[in-house]
């Protein structure tokens, strides 16, 4: 085969890909991680991390066993720390281009920098939807978020809307409960699609008040966010807030291998299509995470993903060099 940089190319640094440098690395197989931003991608915006097995802290003076989650962020950082002590490099910077040449990658960064590999994995997640509406873009980090535990303390106290019916909207709405005893979580249809423990704490949540069959459908103010425009059935009314927390689904990271030469195969909505050895249609090209079509977008399933895509790279590598 050709010379080549790395053994393993994985892009992106979310558990999924953070999970693949580890494995990847203890394979004995020269790894790097390419990040345009800090590790961990969006599970490190988690405020608690209460599902994902063994992520507590365990405390007792009197000998007791208390399990108290995590953060998002601590969990991502320690994955980060051990991913770098097997061995697996790090690279802060954007790829602007994937292809691949006579079976090796080519990974081209921002700085014109080269990088080549037999093996890639793609590990670059989501990014949040938006509402798409007049006021959206215009108060964006001015009254206007995506990230709770980012710009919650901002509004302390404060009248907070929260949009969406999923996880991520009943998480952000729990943790904002927290700072103001003045939120509203809006959604458009008559239930949540959140997981029933989820929605559940949140419909109990005496600082969160509900509205189902509701849509934000423009947001005003001045120098920030003063009030919405609120359609409830038939009718539209304006009312004050501070705050919109929006957490309406997210838009798969998948433009590296769907507007370039390698043409993936991806599915309706734009993520990529693997088999359960998260193969894509792309020979060498393994994808893992929330890019993935069909994965269950959890923490723990992608770390899981990111386990077997660098197994089956690793396997790949190895056939490919006999």
């Amino acid at each position: 085969m050709p010379e080549f940089d790395v053994d393993l190319l994985i892009i992106g640094a979310g558990p999924a890909g953070l999970t693949a440098a580890q494995y990847g690395a203890r394979a004995n197989l020269k790894v790097l991680v390419i990040e345009q931003l800090a590790p961990g991608g969006q599970a490190a915006l988690i405020d608690v991390l209460e599902n994902y097995p063994g992520n507590v802290e365990l405390k007792g003076s009197d000998g007791s066993t208390i399990a108290k989650p995590r953060t998002g962020f601590d969990l991502m950082q320690d994955m980060y720390s051990q991913a770098k002590t097997f061995g697996a490099a790090f690279l802060s910077e954007a790829v602007n281009e994937l292809k691949q040449e006579s079976r090796i990658f080519t990974a081209i960064l921002a700085s014109g920098k080269i990088i080549k590999a037999p093996a890639a994995i793609l590990a670059t997640g989501a990014f949040h939807r938006s509402l798409d509406i007049p006021g959206e873009k215009i108060f964006s980090g001015r009254g206007v978020s995506y990230c709770a535990t980012c710009d919650g303390a901002f509004f302390k106290g404060k009248k907070i809307f929260v949009v969406g019916g999923g996880d991520a909207a009943c998480d952000g709405a729990q943790y904002l409960s927290r700072l103001s005893p003045n939120v509203i979580l809006v959604h458009r249809r008559d239930r949540f699609r959140a997981q029933p423990a989820l929605a559940s704490r949140v419909m109990q949540n005496p600082n969160i008040e509900v509205r189902f069959n509701t849509a934000i459908k423009e947001i005003k103010g001045d120098k920030k966010v003063n009030s919405l425009v609120i359609q409830r059935g038939g009718e539209t009314h304006e009312e004050a807030a501070d705050a919109v927390f929006i957490f309406v689904g997210m838009v798969p990271r998948s433009s590296l291998v769907s507007q370039s030469g390698l043409q993936a195969k991806l599915d309706q909505e734009g993520y990529v299509v693997t088999d359960q050895r998260m193969i894509s249609s792309v020979q060498g090209l393994f994808v893992a995470g929330d890019v993935r079509s069909g994965s269950f977008r959890q923490v723990v399933v992608a770390a899981g993903e990111g386990a077997v895509a660098a197994h089956c790279a690793a396997e790949y590598i190895g056939e490919s060099n006999r």
